[in-house]
Protein backbone atom coordinates (compact mmCIF):
# COMPACT_ATOMS: atom_id res chain seq x y z
CA UNK A 1 0.00 0.00 0.00
CA UNK A 2 1.74 3.13 -1.19
CA UNK A 3 -1.22 5.28 -2.33
CA UNK A 4 0.72 8.78 -1.47
CA UNK A 5 -0.72 8.74 2.32
CA UNK A 6 1.05 8.63 4.57
CA UNK A 7 0.45 4.59 5.08
CA UNK A 8 2.87 1.68 3.39
CA UNK A 9 3.59 -1.26 2.85
CA UNK A 10 7.20 -3.19 4.21
CA UNK A 11 7.68 -5.00 0.76
CA UNK A 12 8.12 -1.49 -1.48
CA UNK A 13 8.41 2.24 -0.99
CA UNK A 14 10.50 4.36 1.09
CA UNK A 15 13.52 6.18 0.49
CA UNK A 16 15.89 3.38 -1.21
CA UNK A 17 19.55 3.76 0.18
CA UNK A 18 22.46 1.63 0.17
CA UNK A 19 24.03 1.59 3.62
CA UNK A 20 27.25 -0.87 2.65
CA UNK A 21 27.74 -3.64 -0.18
CA UNK A 22 25.19 -5.88 -0.23
CA UNK A 23 23.48 -4.11 2.34
CA UNK A 24 20.11 -2.28 0.87
CA UNK A 25 17.28 -0.15 3.53
CA UNK A 26 14.35 1.09 2.87
CA UNK A 27 13.80 4.06 5.08
CA UNK A 28 10.75 5.67 6.23
CA UNK A 29 10.82 8.54 8.22
CA UNK A 30 8.55 9.75 10.72
CA UNK A 31 8.64 13.37 13.38
CA UNK A 32 9.95 10.86 16.89
CA UNK A 33 11.08 7.32 15.10
CA UNK A 34 12.24 6.16 11.91
CA UNK A 35 11.31 2.57 10.20
CA UNK A 36 13.75 1.11 7.94
CA UNK A 37 13.68 -2.16 5.97
CA UNK A 38 17.48 -3.40 5.29
CA UNK A 39 18.10 -6.36 3.09
CA UNK A 40 21.12 -7.66 3.88
CA UNK A 41 22.10 -10.55 0.41
CA UNK A 42 24.42 -13.80 1.61
CA UNK A 43 27.68 -13.10 2.62
CA UNK A 44 27.32 -9.70 3.47
CA UNK A 45 28.39 -8.09 6.24
CA UNK A 46 27.42 -4.69 8.18
CA UNK A 47 30.09 -2.82 9.60
CA UNK A 48 30.05 -2.40 13.74
CA UNK A 49 29.69 1.11 14.58
CA UNK A 50 27.28 3.02 16.88
CA UNK A 51 24.93 6.08 16.84
CA UNK A 52 22.86 8.04 19.63
CA UNK A 53 19.57 6.65 18.41
CA UNK A 54 18.35 3.56 20.11
CA UNK A 55 17.23 1.27 17.85
CA UNK A 56 14.86 -1.77 18.17
CA UNK A 57 15.15 -5.07 15.10
CA UNK A 58 13.05 -7.17 14.14
CA UNK A 59 14.13 -9.95 11.69
CA UNK A 60 11.45 -10.48 9.20
CA UNK A 61 12.83 -13.05 7.01
CA UNK A 62 15.93 -15.49 7.13
CA UNK A 63 19.00 -15.49 9.22
CA UNK A 64 22.11 -13.48 10.56
CA UNK A 65 24.69 -13.08 13.14
CA UNK A 66 24.56 -10.28 14.91
CA UNK A 67 27.01 -8.50 16.84
CA UNK A 68 26.27 -6.60 20.34
CA UNK A 69 28.67 -4.96 22.68
CA UNK A 70 31.01 -7.38 21.52
CA UNK A 71 29.06 -10.55 21.60
CA UNK A 72 27.72 -12.58 19.21
CA UNK A 73 24.41 -13.57 18.79
CA UNK A 74 22.64 -15.93 16.13
CA UNK A 75 19.45 -14.10 15.32
CA UNK A 76 16.14 -16.01 13.18
CA UNK A 77 13.33 -15.19 11.58
CA UNK A 78 10.42 -14.10 14.39
CA UNK A 79 13.67 -12.67 16.60
CA UNK A 80 14.10 -9.21 17.94
CA UNK A 81 16.30 -6.82 19.74
CA UNK A 82 16.96 -3.77 21.66
CA UNK A 83 20.35 -1.73 20.84
CA UNK A 84 20.62 1.06 23.61
CA UNK A 85 21.93 3.68 22.21
CA UNK A 86 25.90 4.83 21.62
CA UNK A 87 26.06 0.86 21.92
CA UNK A 88 28.85 -0.90 19.43
CA UNK A 89 26.72 -2.85 16.67
CA UNK A 90 26.98 -4.56 13.65
CA UNK A 91 26.93 -7.86 11.74
CA UNK A 92 26.79 -11.19 8.62
CA UNK A 93 24.82 -13.28 7.13
CA UNK A 94 25.37 -16.40 6.17
CA UNK A 95 24.41 -18.18 3.41
CA UNK A 96 20.94 -16.77 3.00
CA UNK A 97 19.53 -13.66 2.25
CA UNK A 98 17.91 -11.79 5.72
CA UNK A 99 15.54 -8.94 5.91
CA UNK A 100 15.67 -7.46 8.94
CA UNK A 101 12.88 -4.22 10.12
CA UNK A 102 14.86 -1.58 12.10
CA UNK A 103 12.96 0.97 14.70
CA UNK A 104 15.29 3.86 15.67
CA UNK A 105 14.03 6.99 18.14
CA UNK A 106 14.71 9.74 17.30
CA UNK A 107 14.83 9.31 13.48
CA UNK A 108 18.69 8.68 12.44
CA UNK A 109 20.94 11.82 10.55
CA UNK A 110 21.88 10.80 7.10
CA UNK A 111 23.92 12.18 4.41
CA UNK A 112 22.08 13.94 1.59
CA UNK A 113 21.12 11.63 -0.99
CA UNK A 114 22.53 8.59 1.02
CA UNK A 115 22.82 6.85 4.34
CA UNK A 116 25.24 5.14 5.55
CA UNK A 117 28.18 3.82 7.77
CA UNK A 118 30.51 7.02 6.90
CA UNK A 119 28.61 9.74 7.18
CA UNK A 120 29.91 13.44 6.54
CA UNK A 121 27.25 16.20 5.95
CA UNK A 122 24.44 15.12 8.85
CA UNK A 123 20.92 16.08 7.19
CA UNK A 124 17.43 15.18 9.41
CA UNK A 125 15.98 12.67 6.85
CA UNK A 126 12.77 14.58 7.72
CA UNK A 127 14.32 17.06 5.06
CA UNK A 128 14.50 14.23 2.26
CA UNK A 129 10.90 12.85 2.83
CA UNK A 130 8.87 15.99 2.73
CA UNK A 131 9.69 16.78 -1.12
CA UNK A 132 8.86 12.58 -1.29
CA UNK A 133 5.73 12.74 0.23
CA UNK A 134 4.14 15.92 0.48
CA UNK A 135 0.42 14.67 1.62
CA UNK A 136 2.27 13.62 5.08
CA UNK A 137 4.09 17.64 5.28
CA UNK A 138 1.89 17.92 7.91
CA UNK A 139 3.34 15.65 10.26
CA UNK A 140 6.66 17.51 9.74
CA UNK A 141 4.99 20.80 10.63
CA UNK A 142 5.15 22.02 6.81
Amino acid sequence: MSDGSCFHNLREGGIVRQLAPGITARIFPGVKAMLSVVTIEPYSSSPVHSHPNEQWGACLEGEWIRIQDGEEHHVRAGDFRQTPPNVLHGGRTLDKRCVVLDIFAPPRRVQAGRVGFRRRVPVRLKELAVSRWPECDNRFGG
